[in-house]
């Protein structure tokens, strides 16, 4: 379990986290999400101890990390996958690993297995691709079997079918009852994978709820309608709460009013209607529209988007 109560960190007068507070519990993967600048990184390596907070405190299973005599077999992290000797095989960066806090040998072979390196296992680290260098970076995480994983954009690089294994690798130790923080700017993925969101925006919590909670109450639903009578149906579904767009002739999108309102004010005025299917929104237009303004570094295009028409 990781815990974070009311941690800051400032860089003289710049706050890259202020005041964050937020639990990680085992049993599900969690996900880590927030713009560019949003304070991500910063409090990952408070996490791992790499930086110390300015106020507030974070632990790992109770404790702070540099507490723990043995951290290998507590936390598995990975924040940048290509952090190793180049000059070392893959089998010999892992060996030196385990050295350090007492890891049997048995163990380098079997996080070689369980990340698909073993033909490659005793060539340079430094000849990887992208993919092999992330699985390198997986299987140090995984070296001391620990409780907890906190992985920082482990799909980068991977093809396909290194999507689909991680995926199932990290909801496998989710599953084992395993605490797993994921970060990743792969909404798509993350979808997929996490059950639970953590998100921040410019160093403050914003969110912290299921992913579906999230997409519901961050974008809401839509309704689409097909009818050769849109425009009579346009005019019957006005409303204050309600907006009705159209991007076909015969097809509208109605948010404020549910499918079986819509139904019901269709048939009291006989509109036929072709289609009446409820939209959920993705968790990318859900995360787009609560960090909207909470973006350091924003596009032009996005810009427009939110100025008023």
């Amino acid at each position: 379990m990781i815990e974070a109560h009311a941690l800051t960190k400032r860089y003289g007068e710049r706050a890259a986290v202020t005041e964050l507070s937020f639990t990680v519990r085992p049993g599900a993967v969690t996900g880590f999400l927030g713009p560019n600048g949003a304070g991500k990184s910063t409090t990952m390596r408070m996490i791992l101890g790499l930086d110390a907070p300015t106020s507030g405190r974070v632990s790992v299973n109770g404790k702070r990390y540099a507490q723990h005599r043995a951290p290998l077999h507590e936390v598995g992290a990975m924040l940048e996958a290509r952090a190793i000797h180049t000059g070392r095989s893959a089998y010999n960066h892992l060996l030196a690993l385990a050295a350090t806090t007492g890891i049997p040998r048995r163990r380098v072979d079997e996080v070689i297995d369980i990340v698909g390196l073993r033909e490659v296992a005793r060539k340079r680290a430094g000849g990887f691709s992208l993919g092999m260098g992330q699985r390198l970076g997986i299987a140090s995480a995984l070296l001391g079997d620990p409780a907890t994983l906190v992985l920082d954009e482990p799909v980068n690089g991977l093809d396909p079918e290194g999507i689909l294994w991680i995926r199932n690798l990290l909801k496998d130790l989710a599953a084992e009852g395993r605490t797993v923080l994921l970060s990743s700017h792969l909404m798509s993925e993350m979808a997929l994978t996490a059950e639970h969101l953590i998100v921040i925006g410019r160093g403050r919590l914003m969110a912290d709820t299921s992913v579906a909670e999230f997409v519901r109450a961050a974008a809401g639903t839509s309704v689409r309608v097909r009818t050769d009578e849109a425009d009579q149906l346009r005019q019957a579904l006005a409303g204050p709460d309600v907006t009705v767009r159209s991007t076909e002739r015969e097809v509208l999108d109605v948010t404020g009013l549910s499918s079986d309102r819509i139904g019901r004010i269709a048939a009291d005025r006989g509109i036929a209607l072709a289609e009446l299917t409820p939209q959920q929104a993705s968790l990318e237009e859900a995360f787009m529209e609560m960090t909207r303004d909470a973006v350091e570094y924003q596009s032009p295009a996005r810009e427009r988007e939110g100025q008023p028409a």
